[in-house]
């Protein structure tokens, strides 16, 4: 008898048959080059909202430190989801 998971598994599988084909070297090597690019995109722009992060905190000006915190955040979740749209392009292609 299986187990509720396995049946569930046994279902996507069949609703997505290429989700399990494994990934070919050439694909390997453009996901990890993508991990790359992002990490670098990322890199640039947290250092420059660091930077005027850093400003914003010696002028005292608690509402700008707040908005370039929330902009911290966008940015991160906007590049990780380029990322990761750019990463399923490639694991998709035949």
């Amino acid at each position: 008898m299986k187990s509720a998971y396995e049946l569930a598994m046994e279902r996507l599988a069949k609703s997505d048959p290429d989700q399990g084909r494994p990934l070919t070297p050439e694909q390997k090597g453009r996901l990890a080059e993508l991990d790359r690019v992002y990490q670098g995109k990322w890199a640039e722009r947290e250092i420059f909202l660091k930077k005027q992060l850093d400003e914003a905190y010696a002028a005292q000006k608690p509402e700008e430190v707040a908005k370039i915190q929330q902009q911290l955040v966008r940015e991160r979740a906007r590049i990780e989801e380029e990322r990761d749209e750019e990463k399923e392009r490639v694991r998709r292609a035949k």
